[in-house]
């Protein structure tokens, strides 16, 4: 008997694995349109001149640790994929804190303002690894070709 066994129900996860991957990919796109708007938002607030108006917005802060948290309970259901995952989803996460961090001395220091380049290309590393994830039923037959 494993001493966490009653902490984290694996047989259920383990059901709800492919519902899982997929809620992944929905949680990865809508982190994206958050970034969006959050970042429409942060240049309105930006253009406020005032750099203390510049604050989090929460539906992308909800959806990035919604995120977290979905990559550790596939990091428990699928430990190789949820690792590859968990890691990736960590690394937008922490990026997504250091950009928001940056917007927040550009608006300070008055310089040009940009977009969260490193979160984005992280969220579309996240996206693609995502996608494979849930989708590849649908190329698993060529995959089996060629490897």
């Amino acid at each position: 008997m494993q001493p966490l066994q009653f902490l984290v129900p694996i047989d259920a996860l383990a059901a709800v694995e492919g519902l899982l991957k997929a809620a992944i990919l929905v949680l990865v796109l809508a982190n994206m349109v958050t970034r969006i708007v959050a970042h429409n938002k942060h240049q309105k607030q930006a253009d406020g001149g005032d750099d203390s108006d510049l604050s989090r917005w929460l539906p992308h802060s909800v959806t990035s640790i919604l995120l977290v948290l979905a990559s550790f309970a596939f990091l428990i259901a699928e430990p190789h994929g949820g690792m590859v995952m968990s890691v990736l989803v960590l690394g937008m996460f922490v990026a997504d804190f250091f950009e928001f961090e940056a917007r927040k001395v550009e608006a300070r220091n008055g310089l040009e303002f940009e977009r969260p380049k490193s979160a984005i290309v992280a969220s579309v590393v996240v996206l693609l690894y995502a996608a494979f994830q849930s989708v590849f039923f649908l190329v698993s037959d060529y995959w089996n070709l060629i490897v």
